[in-house]
């Protein structure tokens, strides 16, 4: 009790406090008491605290007490020791300090808990901590921590026997990578050598990585150095039906449409003709005759959950391989079964690739990542020797084998479906109840929120405002991500563990945010 009043007198003198609260100390130590449980202890846009703040659901996990090194401590190194991008992506005026997590909660340095609904940028896939993965980490770590694959360890190949199996034919030859940027290097190598061609086509907004060679595949002005790098990579109109020139109310895989109006005729799409006709003229005018590659996400992660038109990438693939190119799918972000009705992106699109990348939720936050290919593909890259130290690591079969298990034993893909729909079309609600929120789309647990001006012009709303709102959400104790070419976008990628519970939390803090900022502006 002497603590909790030591902090009372602290917190008394908050003009944030006083300015809204004149009540007797019994109430002032309640709303302390609710206030250190983690939903308004860091500064947002709020003047005072709201009186009806969403009801954070129930966890029975205790973090372990934190008593490393200060807040004040760590900052310091960060901008002294740190590269000086770890400040540039910091996210939130006041940062959080991250201790500890259990499946879909994070607790912060203070025992602050958040709702995890970003997961490490849709990496965190089963959960953070999950116990049966956290299992299968430390026994392998008690066998063996690391050797290459110049020598026959089990762990590898029960790992790529398990993972092809996810797989349709011809998609069985795996290379083993750590992490995303390096598995579309390989992928965008391996097309130039089978195909004898060199250049290689992306969409606009998209994002492939950010190594020198992968730069040229991401589409992000944010993202680029005024130095030549990926070169022989050409960027096409993506074929996003909320932002784009075209699009209507039927076009997209989603369980929620775009509210722009849409005359064509039932299973005709006229924005999807008028993308792939932007497709061939960059074919026409941009490209030799011959292509490489094609690479495309099913559905993008940091452009901000762009979908396409349902039968898009089916003719895209078709154009692309008259072409001499092979089709190669990014899913990094899409696959593991977080897009609900499927394990991987791109078989929502009714499209086998001849490529498939893969990373983040593939090791639930241990580094690696993967290409898996067809045996012609990998016998024309046997002609010289490719070899990866870390690739295949018996630690990162271990966890990446769990992963499958988990997935499969806990119901992931279909809490996916089931909890992604559900958050989408009460978003929607949302998004016709207020005007800055321009559109709702996604698949299972890929979801964004695009916030613009106003609907009729669809201009994206300032990053002033996405600030507040993005901050303001996180006081109250859920964290989420942002994207969009502008900033515009809120990504909603958590792990494939959370409840319909936390789904109304969620709901609730957002409709929360956004009438607040309203309430200001």
């Amino acid at each position: 009790m002497t603590e909790v009043i030591s902090r009372f007198s602290k917190y008394k003198s908050d003009h944030r406090i006083t300015q809204r609260i004149t009540v007797s100390l019994p109430h002032y130590l309640n709303f302390i008491c609710n206030c250190f449980t983690g939903a308004l202890c860091q500064k947002s846009a709020f003047k005072y605290p709201p009186s009806d703040l969403p009801e954070m659901p129930p966890c029975n996990f205790k973090p372990e007490e934190y008593k490393g090194m200060s807040k004040e401590r760590m900052m310091e190194i960060r901008r002294q020791n740190c590269n000086p991008m770890t400040m540039k992506v910091t996210y939130y005026k006041k940062p959080v300090f991250i201790h500890q997590g259990y499946m879909q909660w994070l607790w912060d340095v203070d025992g602050r808990r958040y709702l995890d609904l970003f997961a490490g940028v849709a990496t965190v896939s089963v959960g953070h901590c999950h116990p049966k993965v956290t299992a299968a980490a430390e026994q392998q770590l008690k066998r063996l921590w690391h050797t290459t694959n110049i020598y026959v360890y089990p762990p590898l190949h029960e790992y790529c026997e398990k993972l092809a199996s996810y797989l349709p034919d011809p998609l069985k030859v795996i290379y083993l990578t750590n992490s995303g940027s390096e598995a579309n290097d390989l992928a965008m190598l391996m097309a130039r050598l089978h195909t004898g061609n060199f250049d290689i086509i992306t969409f606009r907004g998209s994002y492939h990585g950010g190594s020198p060679q992968t730069m040229g595949l991401t589409s992000n002005a944010a993202y680029k150095y005024p130095i030549a790098n990926g070169l022989g990579c050409t960027n096409t109109m993506c074929p996003d039906v909320f932002r784009g020139p075209w699009g209507g109310s039927h076009c997209r895989d989603s369980p929620v449409q775009t509210i722009r109006e849409c005359g064509c005729a039932q299973g005709h799409c006229m924005a999807n003709e008028h993308y792939i006709g932007q497709l061939k003229e960059t074919f026409a005018t941009s490209v030799p005759s011959q292509i490489a590659a094609f690479f495309g996400e099913p559905i993008q992660g940091v452009g901000g959950a762009v979908q396409y038109p349902k039968n898009y990438l089916k003719e895209a693939y078709k154009l692309v391989r008259e072409r001499g190119g092979v089709c190669i799918a990014d899913e990094v972000q899409t696959g593991f079964g977080r897009t609900g009705t499927h394990f991987w992106g791109f078989q929502g699109h009714d499209v086998i690739p001849d490529m498939v990348t893969m990373a983040k939720g593939i090791g639930n936050g241990f580094p690696m990542g993967a290409v898996v290919t067809t045996p012609e593909i990998a016998a024309s890259f046997a002609k010289g020797v490719h070899f990866n130290t870390f690739g295949g690591n018996p630690v990162a079969c271990a966890v990446a084998s769990s992963v499958l298990d988990v997935i499969r034993e806990d119901g992931a893909q279909q809490i996916s479906l089931d909890v992604g729909t559900y958050l989408m079309t009460e978003l929607a609600k949302l998004r016709d109840k207020y005007e800055i929120i321009g559109d709702v789309r996604g698949k299972g647990l890929q979801i964004g929120v695009e916030m613009v001006k106003d609907k009729v012009s669809r201009d994206p709303l300032p990053p002033q405002a996405m600030s507040e709102i993005f901050e303001d959400i996180k006081d109250m104790g859920v964290l989420i991500g942002k994207g969009g070419v502008y900033g515009q976008t809120f990504r909603i990628k958590p792990p494939m563990c959370i409840t319909m519970e936390d789904a109304d939390f969620f709901l609730a803090v957002f409709n929360k945010s956004i009438q607040s900022y309203m309430e200001r502006t």
